[in-house]
């Protein structure tokens, strides 16, 4: 994993698009975590977490994103994209990423207790498997880890005044 030290302004960019789909899910009551897939200089997919809306484990953030952009590409591989997401990425998440050939993954905010860009374990540089891609992390996330920050303990809050928390 890189830790950008030199940030490209398109990675910036790109970055601040994620983290507007990460507020987008704080507002529907979701982790605050949001993805773009970007071609070229195009954002072609979006998705935030909505796992509790929609009552599925799989819809996470990469996830949404990249199913916005297989339907718009007409296409479950994603050659040629880079996915950026406000939060390191799981297992689930990086497997599905393996699967549509994302060919760069850019995330915020590491996530110590199930990333596995470097956090947990990093799939991302098991040799063993059948893709690899290029990996960076920390591109705005300090902005990122305090928009979750702020969110769990305003559930936290929530869950001591006896609100209807999961």
């Amino acid at each position: 994993m890189e830790v950008y030290t030199n940030l490209a302004a398109s990675d910036i960019n790109f970055m601040h698009s994620a983290l507007a789909m990460a507020h987008q899910a704080r507002d529907a009551g979701e982790v605050p975590v949001g993805a773009v897939v970007v071609k070229g200089n195009e954002i072609i997919g979006r998705g935030y977490n909505r796992s509790i809306a929609a009552a599925d484990p799989t819809a996470h953030a990469e996830v949404m994103a990249m199913r916005d952009a297989g339907y718009r590409l007409g296409n479950y591989r994603l050659l040629d994209c880079t996915l950026y997401v406000t939060l390191e990425p799981c297992v689930m998440c990086v497997g599905a990423l393996f699967h549509a050939r994302i060919m760069r993954l850019v995330y915020a905010a590491t996530d110590p207790k199930t990333g596995v860009c470097g956090s947990v374990i990093d799939l991302t540089s098991e040799t063993r498997l059948n893709h690899h891609m290029q990996v960076s992390g920390g591109v705005l996330a300090e902005e990122a880890g305090l928009l979750l920050k702020q969110f769990f303990a305003e559930r936290r809050k929530m869950k001591e005044r006896g609100g209807d928390e999961d």
